[in-house]
């Protein structure tokens, strides 16, 4: 910044003053005037700085306080953001373990339905035999479990204790079973592994499986129809009104067609007490 310099022209009159020494007075009253003019020049800079910086202060503070508040509320987003999937996430947790409880509630009503309906179909039920020591089995001894179901290869070893099929339903209904019906491949396979090789080809397990002259068709004891079909390619006689599980054939292929009066081993199928 330049500086301006105003120089003012004094003069003096006075009679007592010599001549040598004006110049001395009139350095002084110069320096003076100079320094006068300088105060008065520098005064309204001064005066215009003390007026501008109370308002850069004011926006420099608030500046500084808004960028807190983006901070403070930066961080509160995202602690917000972190308490709802805390939250979501524990709620989802509660939700699956309710979903779990409530299967395992609804698997457990079966359960027991399953077996009062298991016990209402026996006319006597013997607790002694199926419930030993207060704890219920699902099947009594001898007998086989397989998925939901009791059963029970009679593997009698004389011919005097063979029956025909007609027999052997009757022995098993005695048992409150009745003869297999087979429902399934995994079914049919498992009866094939549970059966043994007697006396001769011919001779096998009896199955509930008859012809129904009335229908014209093969059908199960409890009247269904046949869903699957593991006939062998045996020809069969005219009087082959009963079918037979042969243990050596394939068991895709193992029903024999045969005379009901034939006299076999047999198998009996009944519920379990216990639903798996």
């Amino acid at each position: 910044m330049t500086e301006e310099l105003n120089y003012v022209m004094v003069t003096f009159t006075s009679n007592s003053v010599s001549t040598q020494e004006k110049p001395y007075d009139l350095d002084v009253i110069y320096e003076e005037v100079k320094t006068e003019e300088k105060a008065c020049d520098t005064h309204p800079v001064i005066q215009e700085k003390v007026k501008k910086a109370p308002s850069c202060n004011l926006l420099h503070l608030i500046a500084v306080g808004l960028g807190v508040f983006c901070v403070i509320l930066l961080s509160f987003v995202i602690a917000l953001s972190i308490r709802l999937n805390t939250v979501k996430s524990e709620q989802e947790t509660q939700r699956t373990s309710f979903e779990k409880q409530k299967e395992e509630l609804i698997r457990e009503r079966d359960r027991h339905n399953w077996t009062m309906e298991t016990i209402m179909g026996h006319e006597t039920f013997s607790v002694k035999h199926y419930c030993p020591e207060k704890v219920c089995k699902p099947c009594l001894d001898d007998w086989v479990l397989f998925q939901s179901s009791c059963y029970l290869f009679v593997d009698e070893e004389y011919y005097s204790n063979w029956k025909t099929w007609q027999g052997g339903r009757e022995d098993c209904r005695k048992k409150n079973a009745d003869l297999v019906v087979i429902e399934s491949l995994e079914e049919q396979e498992f009866i094939s592994k549970h059966t043994k090789y007697y006396r001769d080809e011919n001779h096998g397990y009896w199955i509930g499986l008859s012809y129904n002259f009335q229908m014209d068709t093969w059908m199960w004891v409890d009247n269904r129809n046949l869903t699957f079909m593991y006939w062998n390619k045996q020809n069969a006689g005219r009087t082959a009104r009963c079918a037979l599980s042969l243990s050596h054939w394939d068991p895709l292929g193992n029903w024999q067609k045969t005379g009901c009066d034939m006299k076999n081993r047999w198998i009996c199928e009944t519920r379990a007490l216990i639903k798996s």
